[in-house]
């Protein structure tokens, strides 16, 4: 899952998580949720690890993520947030054990952050390519059934004023147990392994994406774990930036004197750039003088071929295309991992931007009004408010529409 939200200006909060599950189990132990205000200028982020695995740990996970996301976008304070959930949640009678453990991240619009720690691994802040250590306080959890429930619990809380190109990284212990009993590593991997894979990675590669993050922390973990997880791993990363824009442009205008307005917008866009449709290229590449050929190393699969233009990222079909792209946005459909088809290129181009602009042309194109075509394919209109819809809601993306 990955997210963005607006912050200060020129800066963008990027929320991302990857998950592995446990060896054997149909659901993961451990939850991811990402939600943002109403107002936009608050996201609350929440891992939490079920007891266990499968889907009793995941329900339970499901459980405390929703209620502590809810109650902290509620402005009850965090703390107090958190023992209403502990106080909630049963406790195993066997092993003395809270059900869930969590991490909360509480990111503003200001730039500040609250944090909330119980029982998973201490999160990392990283600023500069360096840990940076924030003062935590300690509060000791006053469970309602004493006698029922583990001794000593505490929860920790720390604030933060985060700085531009700071990430806040939290795991499972999934990523520090990886490898118990193993020759390599009999204890676990640790959080000290954990510490330098991310030091190193963010060295590599100073821009990494908040999804890239997780991911490579979470396969390393994996693949430590010999003969397959033996829990279920999942890293979460919180990533302050700067917004990265795209625009998909597509449909030829209404009216054939706005082509010129058209090409415009497209040629002063200050990011990426995206054109679905032959007709809008042809459009573009005439008012830009540019030439369009054949994209010879791309894969198509069962989709129109795509092709190349000088200052676009990719020019392929349009509304075949894009409706592939909604299904595959909505989880209906994986994209293309090596030859990767035009509707995946495009998926993965918008889960790597912040801010999506699409201007759209509103000349109807009679082709896709034929009512036995499928109905996600209908009219342009329809499938870019469908993709819109799905990157605000699923992706937390900033989208606009402009029609012309």
């Amino acid at each position: 899952m990955t997210g963005a939200e607006t912050t200060s200006p020129g800066i963008f909060i990027e929320t991302a998580s990857y998950q592995v599950k446990k060896k054997g189990q149909s659901a993961g132990g451990d939850v991811f949720l990402s939600q943002k205000s109403m107002a936009g200028r608050q996201i609350v982020s929440v891992l939490s690890d079920g007891l266990g695995s499968g889907v009793k740990a995941n329900v339970l996970a499901s459980l405390t993520a929703t209620m502590l996301s809810k109650f902290v976008l509620m402005d009850i304070p965090p703390g107090r947030a958190a023992e209403i959930i502990i106080n909630s949640l049963p406790v195993c009678s066997e092993r003395g054990l809270a059900y869930a453990t969590f991490t909360l991240v509480d990111a503003r619009h200001d730039m500040s952050a609250r944090i909330i720690e119980y029982e998973n691994p201490p999160l990392l802040i990283l600023r500069n390519g360096k840990l940076l250590t924030v003062e935590k306080e300690r509060i000791p959890i006053e469970r309602k059934k004493k006698q029922t429930g583990p001794q000593n619990e505490t929860l920790f809380l720390s604030s933060l004023t985060a700085l531009p190109e700071d990430r806040i990284i939290f795991f499972s212990d999934g990523v520090t147990q990886a490898g118990m009993g193993g020759d390599a590593y009999p204890g676990g991997w640790g959080n000290q392994n954990a510490q330098n894979h991310i030091i190193n990675a963010v060295h590599a590669n100073p821009s990494i994406s908040a999804s890239a993050l997780a991911q490579t922390l979470v396969q390393t973990a994996e693949y430590t774990d010999t003969n397959g997880p033996k829990d279920d791993i999942s890293c979460a990363v919180v990533y302050f930036r700067k917004p990265r824009d795209l625009l998909i442009i597509t449909g030829p205008p209404f009216r054939p004197e706005s082509d010129g307005e058209f090409v415009r917008f497209f040629n002063e866009f200050p990011g990426r750039k995206i054109i679905s449709g032959g007709t809008t290229a042809q459009i573009i590449a005439r008012g830009l003088g540019k030439t369009i050929t054949n994209d010879t190393t791309a894969y198509s699969g069962d989709q129109p071929p795509a092709a190349k233009m000088e200052g676009a990222e990719l020019v392929c079909e349009g509304i075949l295309t894009l409706g592939a792209v909604a299904e595959e946005l909505s989880g209906g459909a994986a994209g293309q991992s090596s030859k990767r088809s035009p509707s995946a290129r495009i998926r993965e181009l918008l889960l790597d931007s912040d801010r999506i602009t699409f201007l759209v042309g509103t000349k109807i194109n009679e082709v896709h009004q034929d009512p036995t075509m499928p109905v996600e394919l209908e009219i342009r209109r329809n499938v870019v408010k469908h993709i819109a819809t799905l990157l605000e809601e699923k992706y937390m993306k900033a989208t606009y529409i402009k029609y012309i």
